[in-house]
Order: C-alpha cells, then sequence, then structure tokens
C-alpha cells in the first residue's frame, strides 16, 4: 500500500500537477498574473527537462555526490526560508526596553506576515537573511536599486487592531548617518544643522523595507483623534484601556536608607536610577508601584511628569505652534486612507511629512497659500492608512509622540510568539527565561 502511494507521488506527472497547483495559488494570492509567463519553466522542470536548472549536477548522473548533495540541500535551505521569510513568518529580537515589562531585551519573536497581509519587497535583489548591510561591514548595502517595486500588500488574515504589537520599518529610517545609526538623522539635523552633518559624516538613503525595524503598540488608528492628559490616552474623547504591564516613571524618596537591590530584582524592577541613598527614579508598572509604596522606607512616591505649560522641542512636529510634551499631546487627527482633511499653514506641519514624503507630493507654501504638485489647494486626500504606536514603557520609549505617523505601508507584521528569551545581565543556564520561551503576545 504504501509502495503505491510512494510510487504515485514518484510520477512526474504527479509532481508536475502539484507544483502548478501551488504556483498558480501563489500567484493568485500575490495578484501579478504576469508571473503565469513561468509556468513553463514549471513544465520543463518536471516534464519536459529541456533546460539544465541545476547546472551543478551533471544530467544521467546516478552516482551520488555528496558535496552536490549538501549544495542541493543549501540551496533548498535558502531558497525556502527566502520565501517563508518574505511571506509568512519572520524572526526579531527585542533590542530596547521600550516596551518592557511586555516585552523584555532579549526576546526572540517570530513575526505573521499573513496577520495584515506580507507586503512585497521594495527591493527584490537582495543578499539573503541581510537587513539592510551585509554582514561583517559597516555601511555597504545588501541590496540591489537595480529592480524597484512599488508598494503593494497582498492579502492577509485581517487588520492592525487597536493594542496589537506591530512591528513597522521606523519613519525616520529613510536617511541614515553612517557613524550614528542608533540616532534619528533628522533629529541630528535639527541640532547640527544639514551642512555640518553632510560635510563631517556618511549619510545613505535606504528604500522603506530596508529601514529599521521597531516594535510599539498600536495606539492609534486611521481616522481617530488622539489626545494624552496627564500621560493618559484618550482616543475620540475618550480613555482608553490601558495595557496590562503599562509603565510609568516615579520619583521615589527613603527616609535615608537604600532600598534593597535585591527587593528590586524580586520585582523584576530593572529600569531604574539611583540619585544617591534616598532617591530614586524608577519605572514601574501598576501592581509595582503598590508594592513599592507600602515599603517601610519609602516616604515619597509621585509618578514623574511633564506639566502641560512647558514643551519639548523633540516632540513630533517639532514646531513652536504645537507646544506639546511626552505627557500632554494632542488634539491630532490620524490620516485615514480616502479621507479629505482641509489643510492649512497652521495644521501643515502635522500632515506635511506623510503628504511630501510617504505619498510623495511636492508642496510650496507662499504665504497662506499651498501648492500640493504645483496647484494650490486647501485639502488633501490621504492615499494611505496611519497609525500612531507607543512603547508600554511610556517614559523610556521614543515613539510616534518623537517622530509621527506609521504609514501602512511601513507595516511589517504582528508579533505572534516568543520562542526564546535571553537575560544579558545572567550567564550559563540562567540566562534563559523559561517562563516566557513560547508565551504568545
Amino acid at each position: 500500500m504504501f509502495t503505491k502511494i510512494k510510487d504515485f507521488f514518484r510520477n512526474q506527472y504527479v509532481k508536475f500537477s502539484i507544483a502548478i497547483v501551488i504556483f498558480i495559488l501563489w500567484i493568485i494570492w500575490i495578484g501579478n498574473y504576469w508571473l503565469l509567463l513561468g509556468s513553463p519553466i514549471v513544465y520543463d522542470v518536471y516534464i519536459s527537462k529541456k533546460v539544465n536548472w541545476t547546472p551543478w549536477k551533471k544530467r544521467g548522473q546516478r552516482k551520488r555526490n555528496r558535496l552536490v548533495e549538501w549544495f542541493d540541500a543549501l540551496i533548498f535551505a535558502v531558497v525556502a526560508a527566502t520565501l517563508i521569510r518574505m511571506f509568512f513568518i519572520e524572526a526579531f529580537t527585542i533590542p530596547t526596553s521600550s516596551m518592557e515589562k511586555s516585552l523584555l531585551v532579549g526576546d526572540y519573536l517570530f513575526v505573521s506576515k499573513v496577520s495584515y497581509g506580507p507586503k512585497l519587497p521594495n527591493t527584490p535583489i537582495a543578499f539573503p537573511f541581510a537587513h539592510h548591510t551585509l554582514p561583517m561591514t559597516e555601511s555597504t548595502p545588501a541590496y540591489l536599486e537595480w529592480i524597484k517595486w512599488p508598494y503593494k500588500r497582498i492579502a492577509g488574515l485581517g487588520k492592525v487592531e487597536r493594542f496589537d504589537c506591530v512591528v513597522f520599518n521606523f519613519p525616520e529610517g529613510d536617511t541614515v548617518v553612517i557613524q550614528h545609526q542608533d540616532q534619528s538623522y533628522y533629529g541630528l539635523l535639527r541640532q547640527l544643522g544639514r551642512d555640518y552633518i553632510w560635510k563631517n559624516f556618511d549619510v545613505v538613503v535606504r528604500p522603506v523595507d530596508k529601514q529599521e525595524n521597531y516594535i510599539k503598540r498600536c495606539i492609534g488608528l486611521p481616522g481617530d483623534t488622539l489626545k494624552i492628559i496627564h500621560s493618559d490616552v484618550y482616543i475620540n474623547g475618550k480613555a482608553i484601556d490601558k495595557p496590562e504591564n503599562l509603565q510609568y516613571n516615579y520619583y521615589v524618596k527613603t527616609d535615608q536608607t537604600r532600598i534593597n537591590p535585591k527587593m528590586l530584582e524580586k520585582l523584576d524592577i530593572t529600569d531604574f536610577r539611583n540619585y544617591g541613598p534616598s532617591e530614586y527614579e524608577l519605572s514601574l508598572t501598576a501592581e509595582n508601584y503598590e508594592k513599592i509604596k507600602n515599603f517601610a522606607n519609602v516616604k515619597v512616591i509621585t509618578k514623574i511628569e511633564k506639566p502641560d505649560t512647558i514643551p519639548s522641542e523633540y516632540i513630533f512636529p517639532q514646531d513652536s505652534r504645537f507646544p506639546w510634551n511626552e505627557d500632554n499631546y494632542g488634539p491630532l487627527y490620524i490620516p485615514k486612507k480616502g479621507a479629505t482633511l482641509k489643510i492649512t499653514v497652521d495644521n501643515l506641519p502635522l500632515y506635511r511629512r506623510a503628504i511630501e514624503l510617504y505619498e510623495q507630493n511636492t508642496i510650496k507654501v507662499d504665504g497662506n497659500a499651498i501648492y500640493i504638485n504645483g496647484i494650490q489647494t486647501n485639502q488633501y486626500t490621504f492615499k494611505m492608512d496611519y497609525y500612531w504606536m507607543m512603547g508600554d514603557n511610556r517614559h523610556n520609549s521614543l515613539d510616534s509622540r518623537f517622530w509621527g505617523f506609521v504609514p501602512e505601508d511601513h507595516v511589517v507584521g504582528k508579533a505572534v510568539f516568543i520562542w526564546l528569551s535571553l537575560d544579558k545581565n545572567k550567564s550559563f543556564f540562567d540566562k534563559i527565561r523559561w517562563n516566557r520561551l513560547f508565551k504568545l503576545i
């Protein structure tokens, strides 16, 4: 019985039928019917065999060559892994504490591309498994721009929902200073000036799919109006639920005695600063706040918050007409695809980057007149959806409050589960956070 089944699947016409069905379904999924022109190649591989598609193997050679077998396996593994990474799932590492305690530094995640629909690469010719830079180099691109595809997202299982942990391409990562890749080019631009940066550093421009990957929680959806009042987020006038492990920074003062470091370790409080024997700044969840508050030697515990009278120059849109800060922000409308918004010289700073850079229009301002693509107008219809992303570690997160909207063409996928978690401060087997392995997000 099993021999007959095995012989059935070895038949070249059966193999061809399975391969061509998978090929056609894949074409329907991505919606590019020009790829049907590749059907003769599938036919030749399985049936006619006129072209040797594996030139490293001699045709008719029956004797097995171990090296050739290994090379065959390697080619198959690279192609299969590349397709899986592009269309289905990709690994991601948490590099910073902006999502503590929901996601920890050292968490290794799998990110689902099919949750929102995989997007086709803007630069399809690239070195396998490298993101934007070749391994063991500082600035050599791992991709070629000979072929550039426009943004296209194929069908997925759903859309971005509020509170999803979303991986996306960093919106300000289109331009990068090689010597300061951990800082925003636009932030450096405001500090140092364009002439100084371009004269003293190496600057590169990257396509959307090769910009750094970030992970934050989606707080605002397209069409929402967002406002932050005393650190609390309001959407369309209503306070939203807080993520379970949301953290704020607190000022803590003791009775001149130190807080036992073992107690901080026991409560898993890793993000803190010590200002002497009696003063601390701690990042705390609501649960840890209650526990620290009840310590016998703690006399004062106050949430650190900027009053709405003190604006921050680092907060988006970095314009004096919007005197906002991290804890008091907005109101701000989040653009929705197809929505038409009235544009004035007063609100243009909020939407200029989206209109000009993300949606590739030209803008010129002459007095109170605004010209988009050379035509004077007082309104604009958005071509894409936009999202507002924030970290759960609110006072230690560089997020949409600092660089604005995340366009839909920057969305990579949804974080689904943690497959490994390592604590860099511990050694050997203690490094592994066993309770986080294979944890759903």
